[in-house]
């Protein structure tokens, strides 16, 4: 009788933990759809943009794949060489490099900068006015092929439907184990009852 009681606690914590642990991914799931479609592509989490690296030019700061930690610039005067900057080039793309050089041109502030890995410094200025966000020093490596996923609308759609079938299928299970286990207990009541 001990052991079954053992057995039965058993079952119900792993039950009550895997149930958890589906709950919270599928939460997770829909925070990542949601927020993507909220901030128009890009996740952001605890006031910072997540944004996934497209190509190797930071390694080995970050890798390609990776998805980094961006901070909304609100100065971009206070930036100083050494910073890596996230900024809009002229073809509209968005691009993170680290500062080489700050100039100052009237009233204009001009950032020069590198990709850590490429051999030379990017051909044209920065200006202060096309500067986005300052690297956080935060990065989850290879999760941007992850994330890169979920914005897709396949992967938006199995991301939300994938986590909620388990969920159905687990508590349908669930269900299931505690009505036969009601079934049981009432069979050997019916069965210890004086005739």
């Amino acid at each position: 009788m001990r052991k079954r009681k053992g057995r039965n606690r058993l079952k119900k914590f792993l039950s009550n933990s895997i149930t958890a642990i589906l709950f919270i991914v599928f939460i997770g799931m829909m925070f990542i759809v949601i927020s993507s479609m909220a901030s128009g592509g890009e996740p952001q989490l605890f006031g910072k943009q997540l944004k996934t690296v497209l190509s190797g030019s930071m390694e080995p700061e970050f890798q390609t794949g990776s998805v980094i930690a961006v901070e909304p610039v609100q100065d971009a005067e206070a930036l100083k060489k050494g910073d890596v900057i996230s900024f809009v080039v002229p073809d509209g793309t968005m691009v993170t490099h680290r500062i080489t050089d700050v100039t100052k041109n009237g009233d204009q502030t001009l950032f020069q900068t590198k990709g850590d890995n490429n051999k030379e410094a990017d051909t044209e200025p920065v200006l202060s006015q096309n500067v986005v966000a300052k690297y956080t020093g935060f990065t989850i490596p290879y999760l941007g092929y992850f994330v890169d996923f979920a914005k897709s609308n396949k992967g938006m759609a199995l991301l939300m439907i994938i986590p909620g079938v388990f969920l159905l299928g687990y508590s349908a299970f669930t269900i299931r184990s505690a009505l036969k286990e009601i079934d049981q207990n009432q069979t050997k009541k019916e069965l210890d009852k004086p005739a």
